[in-house]
């Protein structure tokens, strides 16, 4: 039913309302498939990789599946559900 090797995180920073928002969602859905979402907040990462930021930090929250983009300024919950079934 679920496979367990889906990772999901969520790009975020200090502040950001969004991410917030976007983060319940996460914890919610991933709770179905047995995951535990991680975050990473792209400011504080910038120390070791600034790309990162450069990359995603104007378009904040960005959820990641499997290190891939999946979606952003939303949770694209039907779409995840969909892709955390594979």
């Amino acid at each position: 039913m679920t496979n367990p090797t889906h990772s999901v995180t969520l790009l975020t920073r200090v502040g950001c309302g969004l991410c917030v928002l976007a983060l319940e969602q996460l914890r919610a859905i991933c709770a179905e498939f047995d995951i535990e979402p991680r975050t990473v907040d792209v400011d504080e990462a910038a120390a070791s990789d600034p790309g990162l930021r450069a990359e995603y930090g104007d378009r904040l929250p960005v959820v990641l599946l499997d290190g891939r983009e999946h979606s952003y300024f939303d949770v694209d919950e039907a779409r995840l559900r969909a892709d955390l079934k594979h």
